[in-house]
């Protein structure tokens, strides 16, 4: 492309409306580097990329602010963009595939009268959860510098580091040799291309010899193992430090402290049913435990990230980012998420929250296990 297109042959060529290429402008999420002599826009082949990317992110489902804050990533070039939305492209066909083959196997058992326990639906939905909510990371789930800082600090003199379940390598320590692993296809797929090698395994059984490594690292990952016990003495066997980043979801740790699952989303109580308390994980390994506070500005959007910005959870990018979010079930969801935003209209959120107004870190539970 040697000269500038008019909106009108911008807006045919890309499938949308001249309304919507105005509103980009409007809003700075894509303003064309020149005018015509008549005064209206004229976009370069950098604005056509441009484009090219905030479009492919908003047919995947990103908010316009989240699209901004992605294609505007100072670490990311036009070939990193296309690195990960062919990632992410590939993980949704992926997920179409995997959802359409359970479906064929349920259509198939019904017609033959034979019905599927609830058990097995359940167990289908878990192997999948993190793969529906893994293409929501990119955009909320961000590394938050003055947890990463606790987080390496634990780590001590460590040289080789072992990051389990390590998502899209979000607290990934740069100046230390890190080894990935990650079970999840949709997560792989999102790590940045300079990111540390990723093997595909799960933290019950590592593919790696006894003392292989320095430290063992686990960040927010311990409730998503099928057995965290089993998972932290393999961290343990192939490392001589291990430093998890977990929660502890008792009452007075979690469930009763944060407002949200205490007013507004009780259900998550049942989700923690049946698995170890953060005082079992901590003693399987020989961990001490150190709480960590939330800043208010938190920058990953995790849990309990918003604590101070309630009105963050009425975002359903936000929520997708967040496996509590659906493992409680979209009725449950759309209570909590209906019920908020009535008490934010109507100030009774901040009545009952006053005190949260002047702190800049909460206790909500979080934990650090260093052994």
């Amino acid at each position: 492309m040697t000269e500038h297109l008019t909106v009108g042959r911008v807006a045919r060529m890309a499938g949308v409306s001249v309304r919507t290429l105005h509103h980009y402008d409007e809003i700075g999420l894509l303003r064309p580097v020149a005018r015509t002599s008549a005064g209206h826009r004229a976009y370069s082949a950098g604005d056509v990329e441009r484009l090219r990317e905030v479009l492919a992110y908003r047919r995947l489902g990103f908010g316009l602010r989240e699209i901004a804050a992605l294609v505007d990533d100072p670490t990311s070039d036009a070939v990193a963009h296309l690195h990960r939305l062919r990632g992410l492209l590939l993980a949704q066909r992926d997920r179409a595939t995997a959802t359409i083959a359970a479906i064929d196997r349920e259509l198939e058992a019904r017609a033959m009268g034979i019905s599927m326990t609830p058990e097995q639906h359940l167990r289908v939905s878990g192997a999948q959860l993190y793969e529906s909510i893994g293409s929501a990371y990119p955009a909320t789930r961000r590394t938050e510098p003055r947890i990463a800082a606790r987080v390496w600090e634990a780590l001590g003199d460590a040289r080789t580091v072992l990051n389990v379940g390590a998502g899209t390598g979000s607290y990934e320590p740069v100046d230390r040799a890190v080894t990935a692993v990650e079970p999840s296809a949709t997560m792989r797929t999102q790590r940045a291309v300079d990111a540390a090698p990723c093997v595909a395994a799960s933290a019950e059984n590592l593919p790696f010899a006894d003392g292989a490594f320095d430290a063992a690292l686990a960040f927010s990952t311990v409730h998503h193992w099928h057995d965290p016990i089993a998972g932290l003495r393999e961290m343990r066997r192939v490392a001589r430090r291990v430093v998890v980043f977990t929660h502890d979801a008792s009452d007075t740790g979690w469930r009763q402290r944060f407002w949200l699952s205490r007013d507004y989303l009780p259900e998550v109580a049942g989700l923690v049913v049946g698995r170890p308390s953060v005082d079992e994980l901590a003693r399987a390994i020989g961990a001490r435990i150190e709480p960590v506070l939330v800043p208010w500005d938190c920058a990953d959007g995790f849990f309990e990230a918003y604590w101070r910005r309630p009105e963050a959870y009425l975002e359903e990018q936000v929520r997708r980012a967040v496996s509590v979010w659906t493992r409680v079930g979209p009725a449950a969801e759309q209570r909590a998420v209906r019920a908020l935003r009535q008490d934010l209209s109507s100030g009774r959120w901040a009545e009952r929250n006053r005190e949260l107004t002047d702190l800049d870190a909460a206790e909500l539970g979080l934990r650090l296990l260093v052994a």
